[in-house]
């Protein structure tokens, strides 16, 4: 099987956009499309429309298979505001017209230029938050049935609405992110989570990836129907892939990501710093390919045929320029490619 190399999501903001800036422009552009209103002019112009566009195309430009869009907004009040609307009529199933990620409408309305530019059809990744993970900020950890299915039921929404398909761009992926599943759990039998992730993977059309940061439940997620392929982070974590072999993935007929390269650049920044290194350049924070390469070498030697999607570990939000973060996208798409 020929491997894809996507990436996870979150992008650092250009220099000239600060975190607030952003975020208030986040708000006034949802509000803008669940109107029907324009959003390329003036400051949604400036601070949105044209942010996510040219953030898009770096990502685009760096040769991914599948481009996630640029995640800027924090991933639990991406979906949280919404549920907050509609909890003021009472419950926690959002409406359809309020099912939106402000980034996938401006991507698809850009989606021409972008296929002119790189001369082919965009494949594109749209990474939510689960549903587990919502409630579990949102609620607790005390889990009721109706209202998580509730939270399962408004996710599904979400992945339902991101799901293009036209001659310049494609939904080719969609990613349920539960990064406390192994770690802060909801309290609810193993039966109720299946039950909740198969409705929020209740859609068609696209692969559908679950993001864990741990591997202690793959077991349970490998029966979850509906669920094609679970991503793990291998670069920071390699015993995340101890828990999972070939023939768990026959078995469930599941495929599986790998990260190949490391995203965590505090824990990396401290290493240079125990090395002499106070102010590392760019390139010396980005992994060499080497390294990742032989990560990916390994996962395939595993993994075989099920081993569908590679790339970065988790997002880039984190990450200290665009740069740098372009830089890494880089090298994990020439590790994957070249090995």
């Amino acid at each position: 099987m020929h491997v894809l190399v996507d990436d996870v999501g979150s992008f650092p903001l250009p220099a000239h956009v600060t975190r607030d800036l952003f975020d208030q422009a986040y708000v006034q552009a949802r509000e803008a499309i669940c109107l029907g209103k324009d959003l390329t002019e003036g400051f949604l112009l400036k601070s949105f429309y044209g942010v996510v566009i040219d953030s898009f195309r770096k990502k685009c430009a760096t040769g991914l298979d599948v481009v996630n869009y640029p995640q800027f907004y924090d991933m639990h009040k991406q979906v949280a505001d919404a549920i907050g609307k509609s909890m003021e009529s009472g419950t926690y199933v959002v409406y359809e017209k309020d099912a939106i990620i402000p980034e996938v409408h401006v991507i698809n309305e850009g989606a021409k230029r972008l296929y002119e530019e790189f001369g082919r059809r965009i494949s594109l990744r749209v990474c939510i938050a689960g549903p587990l993970e919502l409630y579990l900020r949102i609620i607790g950890t005390v889990g009721y049935k109706d209202v998580l299915l509730m939270f399962a039921e408004t996710v599904n929404r979400f992945a339902r609405k991101s799901i293009l398909d036209s001659k310049y761009i494609k939904t080719d992926v969609v990613c349920l992110d539960e990064p406390s599943l192994g770690f802060q759990e909801v309290s609810a039998s193993r039966d109720v989570i299946m039950d909740v992730l198969e409705k929020a993977f209740g859609f068609g059309g696209v692969t559908k990836q679950i993001h864990l940061h741990s591997s202690l439940k793959v077991a349970d997620v490998l029966d979850v129907e509906g669920l094609d392929v679970l991503a793990l982070e291998f670069a920071a974590s390699p015993k995340n892939l101890d828990g999972l072999s070939k023939r768990m993935l026959d078995e469930a007929d599941k495929c599986v990501r790998v990260g190949v390269a490391r995203t965590d650049v505090d824990s990396i920044r401290a290493e240079l710093y125990d090395k002499g290194i106070a102010d590392p350049t760019v390139g010396q924070l980005v992994e060499d390919e080497g390294v990742m390469r032989r990560r990916f070498a390994v996962a395939s030697e595993k993994f075989g045929d099920r081993l569908m999607f590679a790339g970065p570990d988790c997002g880039l939000g984190g990450w200290p320029s665009q740069e740098a973060a372009e830089l890494l996208l880089k090298r994990a798409v020439n590790a994957v490619k070249k090995t």
